[in-house]
């Protein structure tokens, strides 16, 4: 079974900087559509960041300027780097991504286990 993996979520003080990464957890065909969402306790989860399978990106209005999602094609991996963090951007960190598992099989949508994001003010 396979399953998307985050990475790079850790304590950073305001200001700070964070790579977060996702990625399958074994050897797939492609990534398509992928997006980072995160939830806050007490929130609902919200959309941070989205790309398409070619690279168009789009952004919540709260981290346009500061978040740039992206991804590597070769190594099936989308990132989120996030830059001037604030206190108010603590929250668990999700993965949403479409993968082709086989050759010429379907997309199938799949969510991270999520990664934790602290920022200290």
């Amino acid at each position: 079974q396979v399953q998307l993996v985050e990475s790079g979520g850790d304590l950073v003080q305001a200001g700070g900087s964070l790579r977060l990464s996702c990625a399958a957890s074994r050897s797939i065909v492609s990534i398509g559509a992928a997006a980072w969402y995160r939830q806050a306790p007490g929130k609902q989860r919200e959309l941070v960041a989205s790309i398409t399978s070619g690279g168009s990106a789009n952004y919540g209005d709260s981290v346009k300027g500061r978040f740039t999602i992206s991804r590597d094609n070769a190594k099936n991996t989308v990132y989120l780097q996030m830059n001037s963090l604030k206190p108010e951007d603590t929250a668990v960190y999700y993965c949403n991504a479409q993968l082709r598992l086989r050759v010429l099989g379907p997309l199938s949508e799949y969510w991270g286990q999520g990664t934790q994001v602290t920022v200290s003010s």
